[in-house]
């Protein structure tokens, strides 16, 4: 595989001493995903990258690339979500906009931390917001709540698996070594671990073209791209209960990205 510059501007260090302060703050308050973004950013360095790389290497990535297509404003229109048929992954979508009042332009706002990657004109933001945008799309794909501590951490770990960047990793291992804690079993650290095993088992969903995604029957695209069910996510869930599954975000109607 090809190996494609760095981001220009970037000195391709981490920025260890701003990921353990945001992830500090993360820890104290899930709901403050303003830090989530803080820690992407210092700590994923490389990763856009390697990850353009990988998308232009795949038999779709080299158009999807060039139609550069920007997601949230599709994902935010009313009348685009509305249309998808029953079954579908964009129904399922549609649903999960419906029941967390949810919305692909409050992810983006949420995201404008500096250095912002909003409108930026450079392929390797574009890539970054294609992720950022899909997120919730993976949240329907995996089945991981996107309103509850032990979805998110877990979807972290799967993402982590899908498109290194250690900004994942530090969010996933921290809410599972603090669960241990918390709950007092290791229900909650093994869902995370199953997260990241599932993510590896996965196909690169990245490499998707998401608006003929959209239209694919939810359950042919999961075994389509081998996502497996997340057996340990839902006993814990099961046996945890909404109060600890959720012990880092406190309850209310619209919570984008809880950790």
């Amino acid at each position: 595989m090809a190996k494609l510059p760095p981001f220009p501007g970037t000195s391709g260090r981490r920025d260890w001493r701003t990921a353990l302060d945001a992830i500090g703050k993360l820890m104290a308050n899930g709901d403050d995903t303003t830090q989530v973004f803080r820690i992407m950013r210092a700590l994923n360095v490389g990763n856009a990258a390697r990850n353009y790389a990988r998308l232009l290497a795949t038999e779709q990535g080299g158009r999807i690339a060039y139609d550069r297509v920007e997601l949230a404003p599709r994902f935010s229109d009313p009348a685009y979500v509305a249309r998808f048929a029953p079954g579908t992954v964009g129904a399922a979508y549609r649903d999960f906009l419906a029941e967390t009042g949810y919305s692909a332009d409050g992810l983006v706002e949420v995201s404008k931390v500096a250095p912002s990657l909003d409108g930026m004109p450079h392929p390797y933001a574009w890539l970054g917001r294609r992720v950022r945008d899909c997120h919730d799309i993976w949240h329907v794909l995996t089945g991981y709540k996107a309103d509850e501590s032990l979805g998110e951490a877990s979807l972290a770990a799967f993402s982590f698996a899908q498109v290194g960047g250690l900004g994942w990793a530090l969010i996933a291992s921290a809410a599972a070594a603090k669960s241990v804690r918390v709950t007092g079993t290791a229900l909650f650290a093994k869902a995370v671990w199953e997260g990241y095993r599932n993510g590896r088992h996965a196909r690169w969903i990245s490499g998707e073209d998401y608006l003929q995604l959209l239209d694919e029957p939810i359950d042919v695209a999961r075994a389509r791209l081998g996502i497996r069910e997340p057996v340990a996510y839902l006993r814990a869930q099961r046996e945890l209960g909404a109060e600890l599954a959720s012990y880092l975000s406190a309850p209310k109607a619209v919570k984008p990205l809880p950790i």
